[in-house]
This record gives C-alpha cells, sequence and structure tokens, in this order.
C-alpha cells in the first residue's frame, strides 16, 4: 500500500474512533454549558450503556431486531442512571464551590466502576461482547468495515437528532435559554430543574449508544472500560470548545483521527500520549478550544 493510501486508511480508521468520541465528548459539553460541570462519570455512562446492551444479546441473541432492541434498553437505562444521579448527586450541589460537585464527580465515577465490579452479574473479568462478523469492503484500496460503516453512519444519525433537538424544538430553546442564563430562565417560567434533568438524560443516551458502538468495535465489556473513551472524549470536548456542540463533534473526530495517525505511523504504545499531549498544548495554547468563546465572568 502506498503511503497516500496508508494516510487515506487511517483516516477512515480515525473518523470511525472519533464518531464514538464525538458521541461521548457532546455528553461533557451538554452538561458543562447548562451546570457548568465536569462529569466525570459521563465515561462509566458508557459502561453501562454497554453492559446493558451486552445482557440483552445475550438473552435474546444476535440479530437485527435484538440489536435494536439492546439500543433501546441500554439507551433507557443509562438515560435513568444519569437522571438519578443528578438529582441524587449533583443537584443538592448546585450552588456550591465547583469544586465541591467536581470531587463529587470523581466519587460517583469510582462508585459506578466498584459497584458494577462487585455485582454478581457482572464482576471482574472482561466479557465477550456478541459482535456481528466483520466484512471488509475494498474502495479504491482503502478497506473499509461494515462495523466501522455502522459506527460512523449511527453516530451521525444520533448527532443530527440531537442538533434537531436542541435547535428547533422547545425543549431545546429552553436548553439554550438556561445554557446562557439560569436565574434569567427561571424567572421567565422554564423549569430549569427538569431541563437540567433532561440535559443529563440526553447527555446519558449519547453515551449509552457510544458504549454499544465502542464494543461493537472492540468486543469486550468490563467494569473499567469507560475510563479512557471517557478521559478521551473530555479531552475531545476540549479542544473542541468546552460548552460548544460543534465544537465536541470536531474534536472528537480530530483526536480520532490523531489517534490511529500515531498508532500507524509512529507507535500504538504513544497513542494515549499524544491525546494528553494535545490537551496540554490546546490548554496553554487556545483554553477556550477551537470554537469556544471568552466568557468573562461578573465579580
Amino acid at each position: 500500500m502506498s503511503i497516500g493510501n496508508e494516510i487515506l486508511q487511517q483516516i477512515v480508521n480515525g473518523v470511525a474512533l472519533g464518531s464514538i468520541y464525538a458521541l461521548i465528548a457532546l455528553g461533557y459539553t451538554m452538561v458543562y454549558g447548562i451546570v457548568r460541570l465536569i462529569n466525570f462519570a459521563h465515561g462509566d455512562i458508557l459502561m453501562v450503556g454497554a453492559f446493558g446492551a451486552y445482557f440483552v444479546l445475550v438473552r435474546f441473541g444476535l440479530s437485527p431486531v435484538s440489536f435494536v432492541a439492546a439500543f433501546v434498553f441500554s439507551m433507557v437505562l443509562s438515560a435513568t442512571f444519569g437522571i438519578v444521579i443528578e438529582r441524587l448527586a449533583y443537584k443538592p450541589l448546585r450552588n456550591a464551590p465547583r469544586i465541591n460537585a467536581l470531587i463529587t464527580a470523581i466519587g460517583v465515577s469510582l462508585i459506578l466502576e466498584n459497584g458494577f465490579r462487585v455485582l454478581p452479574f457482572v464482576g471482574p473479568n472482561p466479557r465477550q461482547f456478541p459482535t456481528i462478523k466483520t466484512v471488509n469492503l475494498k474502495i479504491f484500496d482503502i478497506s473499509v468495515s461494515n462495523v466501522q460503516l455502522i459506527v460512523v453512519i449511527v453516530s451521525i444519525v444520533l448527532m443530527l437528532a440531537l442538533n434537531y433537538i436542541v435547535m428547533y424544538t422547545r425543549t431545546g430553546k429552553a436548553m439554550r435559554a438556561v445554557s446562557f442564563d439560569r436565574k434569567a430562565a427561571s424567572l421567565m417560567g422554564i423549569p430549569t430543574d427538569l431541563i437540567i434533568s433532561f440535559t443529563f438524560g440526553i447527555g446519558s443516551v449519547l453515551a449509552a449508544a457510544a458504549g454499544i458502538l465502542f464494543a461493537t468495535a472492540y468486543p469486550q465489556v468490563e467494569p473499567y472500560m469507560g475510563i479512557m473513551p471517557g478521559l478521551k472524549a473530555f479531552i475531545a470536548a476540549v479542544l473542541g470548545g468546552i460548552g460548544s456542540i460543534p465544537g465536541a463533534m470536531i474534536g472528537g473526530y480530530i483526536l480520532g483521527i490523531a489517534e490511529t495517525m500515531t498508532k500507524g505511523f509512529i507507535s500504538s504504545q504513544l497513542a494515549d500520549a499524544i491525546a494528553f499531549g494535545i490537551l496540554i498544548v490546546i490548554l496553554l495554547a487556545k483554553p477556550t478550544g477551537i470554537m469556544g468563546k471568552n466568557v468573562r465572568e461578573k465579580v
């Protein structure tokens, strides 16, 4: 394979991986835009969603109907987890210093990871995720698998659906109003508590979908599977501009392509280092990210 085709091949792989990062990053950026909270438990919601789909597929077998059922069950389960976590852990700290909520988010993450680890029907050992047979398609010497196509198509559909909800529905308008000024939105009659819970639910739905796609591409589930994808999606959100939905998408694709390029041309062992290196560079060079804006806070 020529160097040009090899670059194109890694770009294709990066787009597939970046689609997953983008879905997770959207949850980070939506929650931050609404309540100015970095929800470090978000990656573990991915794990919850992956396990929900795993149990459905193991129970009913792998078929198009069961795959769709696994998506629906996983999304409902993860949305429930997300809303309950917001109500029990984050809502009481809404007016507390941000560091309190941040520490709580880390605590919730540890509870989810270790809680699932000790559950008798989950356990600490990795499990094989039921997945479809991989079929590679050749397009101008570029190999594209059916799994990559599914990942990209499902991700794009979900991102377009999110964009429609945020930009063209009354709930989306309320979300944007709460993001702009929560107190003013409350005075205008917008149920801010309900909107915040809805935002956590939508973010968790996207994380569940990302968990299923991640487990389909890398067919293994275990209680700590959400840590690294969650951290990298956070990097993608910061890279694109935390609080910006288009920025989260762009950041996810950039990070995915950067990671696959590193694996393909430098070393697979340096892929994680490159991701965190990007975080350091973007914080030093442009802390607001690619599409973020400087926001002045009144004292």
